[in-house]
């Protein structure tokens, strides 16, 4: 089980083609092709986790399992949480074992992720159903000096984590979808 302080900012990308030029160029190499990613958010009733700024996931990307969980953070220039994360062989299982102690789904989002490494730190690029977005996650030095490179200035970084985005995604466009699903924004805009 890993545990370890995460740093990181998010980004819009309105053009991922010139990013992945871009991460090239800069001496990134990619890690993992473009592949599927169902998150799952749990919570206890009331939302105890929530309140407290904590998150609880179960992920699948690709056929792996993970589950995650992060501390509540700190807001400033970057994302700074502490995150404790393990391999879950069984996601099916291990959703029944977070039920059975009285944990319920509160969220669930998706995307296809791409990941790219330069051997010092971590950038991502996701297509989710509301958008394109970045993340940069390593030191703060080093997120500041890639997103120059990647000609991302600060007042483009974001904070928010995905339920936050979703619920200003929904505030902006009247969305009724209750989840950020592909099939779920896709229908909620049809039915609109």
């Amino acid at each position: 089980m890993a545990s370890n302080k995460e740093v990181e900012i998010k980004f819009q990308v309105d053009d991922p083609h010139g990013l992945t030029r871009r991460l090239r160029a800069a001496g990134f190499r990619q890690i993992t092709p473009r592949t599927h990613e169902m998150n799952t958010l749990y919570d206890l009733p009331g939302q105890p986790l929530r309140r407290r700024g904590e998150l609880l996931r179960l992920r699948r990307y690709g056929k792996e399992w993970r589950l995650t969980h992060k501390a509540k953070g700190t807001a400033g220039r970057h994302k700074t949480r502490e995150e404790t994360e393990t391999r879950i062989s069984d996601g099916a299982k291990m959703d029944a074992i977070l039920r059975a102690l009285g944990f319920e789904r509160s969220f669930r989002y998706e995307k296809f992720r791409a990941e790219w490494d330069d051997g010092k730190g971590h950038v991502v690029v996701d297509q989710t159903p509301i958008g394109n977005f970045g993340e940069i996650e390593g030191r703060a030095r080093w997120i500041d000096a890639t997103a120059r490179r990647l000609g991302i200035r600060r007042s483009d970084y974001i904070t928010q984590n995905y339920a936050g985005l979703f619920q200003q995604w929904k505030q902006r466009t009247g969305s009724a979808a209750k989840e950020m699903t592909f099939k779920a924004v896709r229908q909620k805009r049809i039915k609109t």
